[in-house]
Parts: structure tokens; sequence; C-alpha cells
């Protein structure tokens, strides 16, 4: 197992992080890892208040290099979600910037300030802590969501974090050259895994935003920064303020990649950008338990309302209602459940072995929840979760994706989410929840089941809707449709 950051050592020089006005070159990011990772050398797990902070990145180096699980804790958890993370993962420790206030479900557990000296001097490779060999080691315990009861804590080992970083290089031609920009949260897999670790693999720089605004994104883009990372909320600010904000297209035009994950990007925002910038958007797809899966290549064909193709080393395969027989042919009917395997995968679910064992079907695969169709060249098309997205009518199967995607091409929608709704005729039937352009004129029903019908089929159509001023969504910009009621 070779060393997750090498750069630590091998070009002290080059810069590593920059929050705001704050900055550590790798020699300097090394000086103040190495001092707290001894402070932290033989625990099993840390809890990192995962602050969008330099203190958080340092923290995370540290656990890294002492060989210590990092359990990344959101700092607006509620006060019952954060006592169950602290008692499921049983950390011998919780890591903090000096002045963060930390919450009573903390205060039992020894503190460790997280020093990050204004002037922190590098340190020579022979004295920097031997990351661990082992590459099934736990680098990393991260909550899932907790849709379906209390969250799961999904144990990641350093090979799955290298094989995933490593599968991105190839696929994004990621460099020590890149400079990466964002302002995602540092509690999850986006933010802090793919967001810090990986430039800190490569040997470039990332530049955190602290929290995402457009004007942040211009300022960063035009000073050198080559790559940004975003959710979809994030990038339809973006398009809305393109025609107005020349700065900001020039500003994106320069990039070099721009990447959107975590949910679908619709491709009303995708083609706006493009138009406004020349710039085509790479979408991604993974998740806590495997990291990435998929990804549009930065030297493939640009496919808005596609995940791309699996990343090296990842197989993957859509498997029949069964969970066993795989889906045969290519195609909007060959609709299956993505299932994957390979080294981007996490070793278990944490004290749960009777949710770990349920998560795979034989052979290892792993049963990502998540349905979609792939083309006859392999790009795969997510239509949405299993248990929410998938609409089984008329007997047909039909993805809520592809519907909110023509809804939102109607000039009187401005949000859009689709749901199934049991029918004693169809079986289910199509609902859309609209967040009108006008609240004062929303489109009609018959309206909206037309314009859905002309695009994609008559089957399709919405035969219910509901007017909202806003969709329910979670940090990361994702719809909760399960808060989709019609009484809710």
């Amino acid at each position: 197992m070779t060393r997750l950051l090498p750069a630590l050592t091998d070009t002290p020089d080059r810069p590593a992080l920059r929050f705001g006005d704050r900055a550590l070159t790798y020699g300097e990011l090394a000086g103040a890892a190495s001092p707290l990772a001894g402070r932290i050398a033989g625990a099993g797990r840390v809890a990192v208040w995962a602050t969008p902070t330099l203190e958080t990145a340092v923290g995370v180096v540290a656990a890294l290099l002492a060989g210590a699980a990092a359990v990344p804790v959101n700092p607006k958890s509620g006060d019952r979600e954060l006592g169950h993370i602290v008692r499921d993962s049983a950390p011998d420790a919780v890591l903090a910037a000096p002045d963060a206030e930390l919450p009573p479900a903390l205060a039992g557990l020894p503190r460790i300030d997280i020093d990050v000296p204004a002037s922190a001097g590098p340190v020579d490779a022979a004295s920097l802590p031997v990351e661990p060999t082992d590459p099934e080691a736990p680098a990393f315990v991260v909550y899932t969501s907790g849709t379906t009861g209390p969250p799961k804590g999904a144990v990641l080992p350093r090979r799955a974090v290298s094989s995933t970083l490593d599968a991105l290089q190839d696929a994004w031609r990621w460099t020590a050259d890149d400079t990466l920009v964002h302002g995602l949260p540092l509690f999850h897999v986006h933010g802090l895994i793919l967001g810090v670790i990986g430039p800190l693999r490569r040997g470039g720089e990332v530049r955190h935003l602290g929290r995402f605004s457009t004007e942040g994104v211009t300022r960063e883009l035009s000073t050198g920064a080559t790559m940004l990372f975003g959710v979809p909320t994030m990038y339809h600010r973006i398009a809305e303020a393109l025609p107005t904000d020349p700065e900001l297209a020039k500003a994106l035009s320069s990039a070099r990649l721009l990447v959107s994950g975590s949910a679908a990007l619709p491709v009303h925002d995708h083609e706006r950008i493009s138009s406004a910038t020349g710039q085509r958007v790479v979408e991604r797809y993974g998740m806590t338990e495997t990291l990435m899966n998929t990804s549009v290549r930065a030297d493939g064909e640009p496919r808005p309302g596609t995940v791309g193709v699996p990343l090296p080393g990842v197989e993957l395969r859509l498997a029949e209602d069964d969970g066993v027989t795989e889906v045969t042919g290519a195609g909007p009917e060959a609709v299956g459940e993505i299932q994957v395997r390979g080294p981007n995968l996490f070793l278990h679910y944490l004290n749960r072995p009777d949710a770990t064992e349920a998560a795979f079907a034989p052979g290892g695969w792993f049963r990502t929840g998540d349905v979609a169709v792939r083309d006859a060249d392999g790009y795969v098309r997510i239509i949405g979760r299993k248990a929410t997205d998938l609409i089984k009518s008329g007997g047909y199967k039909i993805g809520a994706g592809e519907i909110e995607n023509a809804l939102l091409e109607h000039p009187a929608v401005k949000e859009a989410a689709v749901t199934g709704a049991p029918d004693p005729d169809l079986g289910e039937q199509v609902v859309a929840w609209i967040v009108p352009a006008d609240a004062a004129h929303p489109p009609t029903q018959e309206d909206l089941a037309n314009h859905v019908a002309a695009r994609l089929s008559p089957h399709k159509r919405p035969r219910t809707v509901h007017y909202l001023e806003a969709l329910p969504r979670n940090d990361m910009g994702k719809i909760l449709k399960r808060s989709l009621t019609p009484n809710g």
C-alpha cells in the first residue's frame, strides 16, 4: 500500500490548502499535522468537528497519518442524531478548532484542539509518522443520511480512498497542476474525500470558499483555479446568474473541468451553462458506501443527463427486481437497479452486520438502491432511487428523473419533483410537485401533462399536480421526496 498523501514530503513548497486568507503549503501542512498525529497515535477512531475550516483539513490529514479512522461530524446535526453517531462510533477523542463550541453530545469525549500555527514549519520525511500499509485499514467512518432509520456508519478502507481518487485521476486527467475550488461541506464524501483528500493526493491545491457564492467562484477561477466541484443547487444558481454576470461566464469558460455530483443536474441547467460559457458540466455517480462508481470522462463525449461510464476497476450491472438476474439489452425500457463491485467498496456498516449482509447480492455485488438504464455504448442514465423514483404505472417502469427534466423545460416551472401515488387502475400514477416561476399564474395540470406527453410519451404524463413555494431539500441540495405528501 503506497502512501495516501506522498506530496506532504515530496513537494513541500507547493501550495496545498487555502481557506479564505489562510493557506498552507504541503510542508506546512505536514508540520501542522505531524504533531497532531502523534497525539492521536494508537486511537482506533477520532471524531472530527467538520466545519469548513483549515483545521478540519489538518485534523483529517493527521488522522490519516496516525492510522486512526476519521469520523467527520456535521456541525448542523441535531442532538439525537449526533448522540447516535457518538454512541455508535465510540471515538477515542474529538478533534476541533480551538475556538469551536462543541455541543453536549460531544462533551464526554477527550477533546484535542487542532493547532494550526501561523507559520508551521515543514518536517522532513524521516520524522513524519509512517502511514499504515494495510490497504484494508479503515480510513473513514462516514454516516449515511439515515432516510430509513438512524444513520449507518460506512467504514471506508484506505484502498477504497486511493482506488477512487486514482480512477478519477484517469477519468478527469487530474494532475498536480490542477487547483480545485469548491464550497462543499466537509462532513461527507463529496466535500471531504473528493474535494480535500483528492487534490492532496495529486499534489495540487484546494481552495475552499467557506460558503458557496458565485462571486467566490468567479474570483477563484479568474485567479488560477482550474476545476470546480459543486452540487446541482450550486450549478442552478450559477445558471441563473450567468445572463447578467459576464465575469462569471468568463471565469467558467477558463476552467478545465466543471464537475457536478450528489444528485442529478437537470438537463435544462446543463444547456444554460453550456450556452453561456461553452463549457460542459461533467457528472459522476457515487455513494458513501462505494465512493465513486462512474463518470463522464474529461476526454469523453458530453452527454447531459448521464453519469458516464464505470470508472477503471469498477464493475457495474443492472439487476432485475429479484436483485440477482442481470438486465439484458440497453435503452429506456431496460430498467434495473445499479449493483457494483470493486476496490472502491466499503468494508461494512459499523455495528450492523445485518445491514451489511442485506446490502450485498450474491457474488459480492453491492445493491445501491439506485435505478438506471444504459445506452448501447455503456453510458449510465440514473432514473433515481428504487424506493422513491421508480414508478410502475400501467405495466410500464417509469423513471421520475426524465419527467422532472421535461417539466423543467416548461417556462412556467421553476422547480419540479415527481413521485408515484397508488392508483386503482394503473397501479401507480405520476404525481408532479411544482414550484411555479410565477406563483400568481401557475401552469395547469392539463398544460403540464400535454407538455410531458409531447416530449416523452403519454403514459409518462403527470395525472396529479401539487403546487409548492419551495421543494424540501437537504444540505446537499437533494430533494427530500419522503417529505412530499399531499398534506405535508
